[in-house]
């Protein structure tokens, strides 16, 4: 339940960093709702892969290069999905930075609150 819920808020994102990223567009809620589920995929197959294979440049800029990584599963993202277009590799990254940003913050909400007893 709770990965439908964060696949929705991510497709909530998404149509809100579209709507006010210029070189970003979604053309509704559905195709945002595939790019939420295009990127979970990517996310999981693509990204480990791309991590492995740029670990070197990983360590030599301290973990900075991930955001290039993000950036590129943007595009590939963009690439598959119909409805979503992005205008480059910055807007690309400015995006990652932005939808990790709003998912962390979407997501602090489906935290489960424990009291210590």
């Amino acid at each position: 339940m709770k990965t439908l819920i964060r696949m929705l808020f991510t497709a909530i994102a998404v149509m809100i960093i579209a709507k006010f990223l210029p070189g970003v567009a979604v053309s509704d809620f559905t195709n945002a709702l595939f790019v939420a589920i295009v990127l979970g995929f990517l996310r999981i197959t693509v990204q480990p892969l791309l991590v492995i294979l740029t670990l070197p440049a990983t360590i030599l800029t301290l973990g900075l290069f991930l955001l290039v990584i993000n950036a590129v599963i943007i595009l590939l993202a963009g690439y598959f999905v119909e409805g979503f277009y992005v205008d480059g590799f910055w807007v690309a990254l400015l995006f990652s930075i932005l939808l990790s940003m709003f998912q962390s913050v979407l997501y602090s909400f489906l935290r489960d609150d424990k009291q210590n007893t």
